[in-house]
């Protein structure tokens, strides 16, 4: 098994705390938002680095991308990538209760995307006794090679993907957290801290 590999354990440890995280997120959004806001259960995947492009673009073709990066105590860091469809785009000032025209396309895309990231990994923070730290988001072009301008090496990643549905509205969007490999051994250190606890 690959070093970076997580064991059967590790990954129902990771998936619990996920859970937790999103169900505690959804209600946060939920009071944000003023509407309910679904997490659908996440889907955990290593990927080899030379297949994460092509991984990434099997995803649901997406409008817009926007990325932030994040990073917390001992060593954990990672990007978040949340993808849009064209059909929801319009439904994000409804979503945000601003004005139509109240701001441009691009600071709507930024400001959801915030709100989406943040909360979650807020959370999901708690839940392992840490406390993250964010990137201003951007709105990317390609994402492959926003992916090789930054100094992580992604020979080997973990991939997230949580889906946010808010049914009120028709709008949903999928989050894709990306965890290089210098970070899933800090990743693995803490799963395994908190297993010995249990």
């Amino acid at each position: 098994m690959n070093a970076f590999h997580l064991t059967e354990d590790q990954r129902d440890c990771l998936q619990e705390l996920i859970n937790i995280a999103m169900g505690q997120a959804s209600e946060q959004l939920a009071r944000y938002l003023n509407t309910f806001v679904y997490l659908q259960v996440p889907n955990i995947q290593n990927i080899d680095g030379k297949y994460l492009t092509q991984v990434l673009n099997e995803e649901e073709s997406a409008t817009d991308v926007v990325s932030q990066g994040f990073f917390g105590y001992e060593g954990i860091r990672g990007e978040a990538l949340l993808m849009y469809q064209s059909e929801n785009l319009g439904r994000i000032t409804d979503l945000l209760g601003f004005e139509p025209e109240e701001l441009t396309h691009d600071e709507e895309l930024i400001d959801i995307s915030s709100i989406l990231t943040t909360t979650f990994l807020n959370v999901f923070a708690d839940q392992i006794d840490n406390k993250m730290s964010y990137n201003a988001p951007k709105i990317l072009s390609n994402v492959k090679d926003h992916l090789q301008q930054m100094a992580f090496n992604w020979d080997f990643a973990l991939k997230v993907n949580i889906n946010y549905q808010v049914v009120d509205y028709s709008f949903n969007c999928n989050m894709i957290l990306l965890i290089p490999e210098m970070a899933i051994t800090n990743i693995k250190k803490v799963i395994n801290r908190i297993l010995e606890d249990y």
